[in-house]
C-alpha cells in the first residue's frame, strides 16, 4: 500500500485545513485509517482514526474541532480541521493498517498555524 498526502499549509489561527491521504496498491484489505502528529522532540500522537466500519475515535485535545472521514470508493481519508491554533503545528501523518496487521504510514505532511 501507498500513501500519498495533501492539504497542509500556514494558516492563522482560528482558521481550517482539509488534509487528504490517498492509498494505492492492495486497498481491499486495508481496516484502519488514521491520523497521526508530531513535533520535533516528542513522540507521534494519534489524533484520529476511522475503522473500516465508521466507528471513529479521537485524541481529547482534538475533540468538536477536527472530523475524520473516508471515502472508500477512492481509498482516501481526510481530516477536516477547524479551529485551528497554534498548538495543532506539527507534521501530520497518514497511517494505514490492514488485517495482517501490516502498518503503511504516508510521507508526512507539514501544518503550522500562526498566531
Amino acid at each position: 500500500v501507498q500513501l500519498v498526502e495533501s492539504g497542509g499549509g500556514l494558516v492563522q489561527a482560528g482558521g481550517s485545513l482539509r488534509l487528504s491521504c490517498a492509498a494505492s496498491g492492495s486497498t481491499s484489505h486495508i481496516n484502519t485509517m488514521s491520523w497521526y502528529r508530531q513535533v520535533p522532540g516528542k513522540q507521534r500522537e494519534l489524533v484520529a482514526h476511522i475503522l473500516r466500519g465508521g466507528s471513529t475515535t479521537y485524541a481529547d485535545f482534538v475533540k468538536g474541532r477536527f472530523t475524520i472521514s473516508r471515502d472508500y470508493a477512492k481509498s482516501t481519508v481526510y481530516l477536516q480541521m477547524n479551529t485551528l491554533e497554534p498548538e495543532d503545528t506539527a507534521v501530520y501523518y497518514c497511517r494505514v493498517s490492514d488485517w495482517s496487521p501490516n502498518v503503511y504510514w504516508g510521507q508526512g505532511t507539514q501544518v503550522t498555524v500562526s498566531s
